[in-house]
């Protein structure tokens, strides 16, 4: 099944190869202690509503996507606060682009001199991204 990206109505496939990094790094459930005056423990849990990071990346040998694909997804990627709808592990969420960590990001796979980059050079991506 292909991961895609959807926004305002228009939607990309990137592919089925990416690998999702931090699937299983976070934990919606969020701790923090103190100890009160007296020295007991204080402990507060909650559950986060949102903010679960989606790190997706492409490997030396998969997950390549096309140039043309990258300016689009640059595009996306300079408009301040969009969510956007990604389709990954069959579920639907609702996403925007991590810019704190470096949002979107792609490397040619081969070295190339200037002017040698066509629409269907292929690029190595990394996306970043938190659930809304």
């Amino acid at each position: 099944m292909s991961i895609t990206l959807s926004y305002s109505g228009e939607t990309v496939s990137l592919g089925d190869r990416l690998d999702w990094q931090d699937e299983f790094s976070w934990s919606p459930v969020d701790q923090a202690t103190a100890y009160s005056t007296k020295g007991a423990l204080l402990v507060d849990v909650a559950v986060k509503q949102a903010g679960r990071p989606i790190t997706l990346v492409g490997t030396e040998t998969v997950a390549w996507i096309p140039r043309s694909l990258c300016t689009k997804l640059q595009a996306w990627a300079d408009l301040p606060g969009i969510e956007l709808t990604l389709v990954l592990r069959a579920q639907t969420r609702t996403v925007m682009f991590d810019h704190a960590n470096g949002g979107f990001a792609a490397q040619p796979v081969w070295k190339l001199l200037d002017g040698e980059h066509t629409s269907s050079t292929l690029y190595l991506p990394t996306f970043r991204f938190l659930e809304v």
